[in-house]
């Protein structure tokens, strides 16, 4: 069976710590899979927030996800405290990625790491735009 892997980047400039809820819990007594890519999210939000910018705002256009990759690497719990690293990389004409490394806070044990790949969009004329050149300067 071929197994994605993540080369992750060297440096990771913004760290969040997110608290895992009981409704974070799925059947099997852990956090599942879905909730793992909403912890990505939360993450994006707060990194974003912390740079000034949102989702529906980044330096004037929308970002949506292209693609994601997880690597899932140990469980999380009820309880669990997971720092998530962020960093942002790759740009392009129109997009980027995101990298995401998730560990427990208690031992730095790495739980999971991911990458989504994100666009810039247009929602008004609903079209794939240029990665503004003001956030191009805030990031490379």
């Amino acid at each position: 069976m071929h197994s994605v892997r993540l080369d992750l980047p060297k440096q990771f400039n913004f760290q969040v710590s997110i608290p895992i809820r009981i409704t974070d819990i799925n059947y099997g007594g852990h956090v599942g899979n879905d909730t793992i890519l909403t912890l990505l999210h939360e993450a994006r939000m707060k990194f974003l927030h912390h740079h000034k910018f949102s989702e529906m705002d980044f330096g004037g256009v929308g970002v949506i996800m292209r693609d994601v990759t997880i690597e899932f690497k140990k469980e999380l719990f009820y309880g669990d405290i997971v720092n998530v690293y962020v960093a942002v990389t790759n740009f392009s004409r129109v997009g980027f990625d995101v990298f995401y490394k998730m560990v427990k806070s208690e031992d730095e044990i790495q739980v999971a790491i991911a990458k989504t790949g994100m666009i810039c969009y247009d929602y008004k004329m609903k079209k794939i735009v240029s990665v503004p050149a003001s956030v191009l300067q805030i990031f490379q």
